[in-house]
């Protein structure tokens, strides 16, 4: 089985508490809706709440990644579990006061979301170099996507439950969750960061602007498909008279990408990571459009089974080429720029689609989720076509090896001249 080799190498224990600890980037942006929409009583301010918490994170990210890279994983994860604790207790008391104290409590708490899929990614491919399993890495990817897509169905079913407690609950189990789950998983990771094994003075690797960019592009498509869907069950959910079938409906969407996601740890060496981001970039679209043909048949909720498949891949291909062409150096500050991509895509189509789903009902909001995989898919078709080497970086020592390895933190094993493992 390809995962057993990889419970092996950091212990059981890793696999339980690592999944606990992103379920707080999993419930805040829905408990700080019912949270500021109880207290406000306007659905209005809420959203405009989310909002400022998921930009917030968006900026904060690739500064707590850049200060990962220079200062250490554990380090930092501490102090942004803390930190992200503390702005949710605030949150709390401020539902208590004014919209402007919500407002800026909510955006704390999104600028110190500690970024646990991108530290615990660039964990594991330093581990498996440093254990001499490479090999392992596009398991260990894999793997790591469907805890993301499986945390993304659990998260909103754990507010459901915990709203009928109160509006509260769902946020003071997040603030538990960040100290019981994600403190003392961050207390595992590596301590030591990029300004302890560099000789003082020396510059810091560079990263990779326009490589980066375009990850970046290919990433906030993928949010943009995730603020279409949302908006677009929803609007179908309120439509069929049962508005709370739309987190069923949605669940549905991440399910089928949890286990694509699992299965991608079969896919042959050969199918190379340039390859797999044009493939699944095209069943990404393929996807989008079986959501469009399920609701002009009134077959949503397969559709919604499908399309959920073509999603996982394409992430993993986007999170395997960032981890490839990150300077060993700075690859958390790498992943996490990527990962901003995500959320700002998302409050993009969730304003599009809203702005379409009012003149055109759902039709409106699910038409625009195919929009976005194709220009993904022609971003990615213009990529390999232009010149692909661009998503190729130099040749570098990697972090913990003594010899020169070209490819993210040390991936130079099996490369060919066009440097794609064959």
């Amino acid at each position: 089985m390809a995962y057993r080799p990889l419970l092996r190498v950091p212990g059981a224990g890793f696999f339980p508490l690592g999944f606990l600890a992103r379920l707080p980037y999993a419930t805040s942006s829905l408990a700080t809706l019912i949270l500021v929409r109880a207290a406000s009583g306007s659905y209005a301010f809420a959203g405009l709440a989310a909002a400022a918490q998921g930009i917030a994170n968006a900026l904060g990210a690739p500064v707590t990644g850049a200060l990962a890279d220079r200062h250490g994983h554990r380090l930092v994860g501490v102090v942004s579990a803390l930190a992200n604790a503390g702005a949710l207790t605030g949150l709390v008391v401020a539902s208590h006061t004014g919209r402007p104290g919500m407002i800026t409590a909510a955006a704390l708490a999104g600028l110190t979301q500690p970024p646990v899929g991108s530290l615990v990614r660039v964990h594991w491919s330093r581990l498996l170099h440093a254990r001499e399993r490479p090999d392992l890495v596009p398991t260990a990817l894999s793997y790591e996507a469907t805890a993301d897509e499986i945390s993304f169905v659990a998260g909103p079913a754990i507010v459901g439950l915990l709203t009928a407690l109160g509006p509260t609950a769902p946020t003071v189990a997040a603030v538990a969750l960040l100290l019981l789950a994600t403190l003392p998983f961050t207390l595992s990771l590596a301590p030591g960061g990029a300004a302890q094994q560099e000789a003082p003075g020396s510059p810091r690797t560079p990263l990779p602007r326009l490589p980066l960019a375009v990850m970046f592009l290919a990433m906030a498509a993928m949010g943009t498909v995730f603020g279409a869907v949302q908006t677009g069950v929803t609007a179908y959910a309120d439509d069929s008279g049962h508005p709370g079938s739309a987190g069923l409906l949605y669940a549905l969407f991440g399910i089928g990408s949890a286990l694509a996601g699992a299965a991608c740890a079969w896919l042959p060496a050969r199918f190379t990571l340039l390859h797999r981001y044009v493939t699944f970039a095209a069943t990404l679209l393929l996807g989008t459009l079986t959501l469009v043909a399920g609701y002009g048949l009134h077959a949503v909720p397969a559709a919604m089974a499908v399309a959920g498949v073509t999603v996982a891949p394409y992430m993993i291909s986007l999170y395997a080429l960032t981890e490839r062409l990150a300077p060993a150096d700075r690859a958390t500050a790498a992943l996490t720029i990527l990962c901003a991509g995500g959320p700002l895509g998302t409050a993009t189509g969730q304003a599009l689609a809203g702005y379409l789903t009012d003149g055109h009902g759902p039709a409106g909001a699910f038409l625009l989720a195919p929009a976005a995989a194709m220009a993904a898919l022609l971003l990615a078709v213009a990529v390999f076509l232009a010149d692909t080497d661009m998503l190729r970086p130099g040749v570098r020592v990697a972090v913990g090896s003594g010899t020169p390895e070209s490819g993210g933190m040390g991936r130079a094993k099996g490369r060919t001249h066009d440097g794609d493992e064959r």
